[in-house]
């Protein structure tokens, strides 16, 4: 297209995002017509995209982080011929592949679900980071930004992290449109105060007016040109651009145009321009090979070890086995075992350094190139990503997190280190998978489990060494438990996980000599639960107590009531949690201040089983 005929898609761009809003009633079309021209110029001058093959790996990559200026993206799917005109006005209806907010469950050519500010720069480092050293592919990621989401830290956290690698293969777009939802941005059409920021993270940057086709055409040809650096095209444009009672406007945003016929007509009437859209060149697809044997470590009962350190060990086995595996770290490797892997797979190995959003985000650009990645942290560390973890499950995105260092029982470093929420957070994750060992052969086989699940998977783990409870060749499926003490006399079941099934496992001991028969369910998988044996230890016991170290709220007695919301009677339920606002002390002071040691599971067994015989 020449100048003429990029000025021309701009319009039509406008025209169409116009449209769509105003046929739903609803939408983005103003922040959509300030980056038509950014748009249009990437699409017919600088995209290589092959429509028919969105998996082609040789493909760009297009991330549009202001995910509600989404109006405008679909505009240019029709303009490259992967929709039609009929399917654009379906824009925000029920049923139609064109939501409010783009999502590649919906569309294939849409790499991740955007709509969260803030989040679409760091997921385009991940997949670019891909490009550079995993796929060893030559694909640009190009990323265009909203001004307003650059106030989000996720977003600087990103901008380090790239110049850090020196992505040059990422180009950043920002549409610096001065408006935010409520007014103006925090630097309005200040261009330098975006530039100098990126700049300081090692990127290139152009400053550019971004209704200027031929300018914003060298300032993208100059960022594909930059060798050894991101590069920031910061983009001058007018919210509404185009049209006059719109242009530059407050009080519009996320509101279709109130004239929209008479917009459509200022702009010059509707078009039907079609881009041919530059073809990838040609690539495959490089996934590392392992030697395909998983050989898990393996622990014989009575041992003791740490399940923070099973998982260290399984998961550099898992590496040697599969080629698709990698692993990241937020800085604490060696506390998490991540090291382990970095040590035999060091190509495969991403250190994030202490900035848990983009972990998780780059986790999610890994995910979506097909890389099958681990991402460890400390549980409490990742409640900061939580955002993240919830915008992978919009993507649907294959992500395995582990978060170590769980509950009271890391013992004197205090509270702030003390994941207590994080069963109840990924537990509320549409389709997680939530995993809590309680010994070493169970961590490393639900290790490699995870590999094979579809979602986000949550596997906890644990600092302090405990007992191996557990055979080598034990089987853990997902979804299941281990009944570890059961007799024809039990009148109390106890379901615990990781570090309370030993407690729980004691208390039983000692209520037997006592004469009193106590059921012990280790649940393992906390979400999927194993409904099943828990209702047949209801049924067969008349009463259950949970013990879990972690809060009372949404963690491992939440899961076990959830067993019994069919309609059908609800056992005598006791919960044994962490209520307290712990202190510095010892691992076993911990748990017997917060009530979930041997001594307090027995004194509450004790209770529930003569609560329970009365009539």
């Amino acid at each position: 297209m020449d100048t003429a005929e990029l000025v021309e898609l701009g319009r039509q761009l406008r025209v169409d995002s116009i449209r769509a809003a105003a046929a739903a009633g609803s939408g983005h079309p103003t922040s959509s017509m300030s980056a038509a021209d950014l748009m249009a110029v990437l699409l017919a001058r600088h995209l290589r995209y092959d429509f028919d093959r969105p998996d082609h790996p040789g493909n760009d990559r297009f991330v549009l982080s202001k995910g509600h200026a989404s109006p405008l993206l679909y505009s240019a799917y029709k303009a490259a011929d992967a929709l039609g005109d009929e399917e654009l006005l379906t824009f925000r209806t029920l049923g139609s592949r064109l939501e409010g907010h783009p999502t590649p469950q919906q569309l294939p050519w849409v790499e991740t679900a955007t709509g969260s500010l803030g989040q679409g720069l760091p997921i385009g480092v991940g997949i670019a980071l891909a490009g550079k050293r995993l796929d060893h592919a030559d694909y640009r990621v190009w990323v265009l930004c909203g001004d307003g989401e650059m106030a989000e830290g996720s977003v600087w956290e990103a901008a380090e992290h790239a110049g850090h690698e020196r992505l040059d293969n990422l180009v950043a777009i920002v549409d610096v449109n001065r408006l935010g939802q409520r007014g103006p941005t925090r630097h309005g059409h200040d261009l330098g105060a975006y530039a100098r920021r990126f700049a300081a993270f090692g990127w290139h940057t152009v400053e550019v007016d971004g209704h200027d086709v031929d300018a914003v055409d060298r300032a993208f040809a100059e960022a594909a040109a930059t060798d050894g650096r991101p590069t920031a095209v910061v983009a001058r444009t007018l919210k509404g651009s185009g049209v006059a009672e719109a242009e530059d406007r407050e009080g519009l945003h996320g509101k279709p145009l109130p004239h929209p016929d008479a917009a459509v007509a200022e702009l010059g009437g509707v078009r039907d321009l079609r881009v041919r859209v530059q073809e990838p060149p040609a690539a495959r697809s490089l996934h590392a090979v392992g030697d395909g044997v998983l050989e898990l470590p393996r622990w014989e009962r009575g041992d003791e070890a740490a399940t923070r350190d099973a998982y260290g060990r399984a998961l550099a086995a898992l590496g040697t086995a599969r080629g698709d595996v990698v692993a990241l770290d937020g800085e604490v490797g060696d506390s998490t075992r991540t090291e382990l892997f970095a040590k035999e797979h060091p190509g495969r190995y991403f250190e994030c350094y202490i900035a848990e959003q983009q972990m998780v985000a780059e986790a999610a650009g890994f995910a979506v190139r097909g890389w099958v990645p681990y991402a460890s942290t400390f549980a409490a560390f990742l409640t900061r990503a939580h955002d993240f973890v919830r915008m992978a499950a919009v993507s649907g995105c294959g992500i395995t997190l582990n978060g170590s260092h769980a509950g009271v029982s890391i013992g004197q470093d205090g509270p702030s280190q003390m994941g207590l929420e994080d069963l109840a957070m990924m537990r509320a994750v549409h389709g997680s998978t939530v995993l809590y060992p309680c010994d070493a052969n169970q961590t490393a086989r639900l290790v490699a489990a995870a590999a094979d699940l579809d979602g986000i998977r949550y596997l906890r783990t644990s600092r302090g060494s405990g007992p191996v409870l557990y055979g080598p060749d034990e089987e853990f499926p997902v979804g299941g438990s281990k009944v570890l003490r059961s007799s024809g006399r039990d009148r109390v079941t106890v379901v615990a996980a990781g570090v309370t099934v030993p407690e729980a496992l004691r208390a039983a001991d000692a209520l037997a000599e006592e004469g009193t028969g106590v059921r012990v369910i280790d649940l393992y998988s906390v979400k999927p639960v194993d409904r099943g044996t828990l209702r047949q230890a209801a049924e067969e016991t008349g009463a259950l107590l949970t013990v879990e170290d972690h809060r009372e709220e949404g963690g491992l007695g939440d899961a076990v009531l959830d067993a019994f919301l069919d309609g059908r009677p609800v056992p005598r339920l006791v919960r044994l949690a962490v209520r307290t606002m712990p202190g510095s002390a010892t691992p076993a002071e911990q748990l017997r201040a917060a009530g979930i040691d041997a001594e307090s599971i027995a004194a509450s067994a004790r209770l529930l089983a003569v609560q329970a015989a009365v009539p």
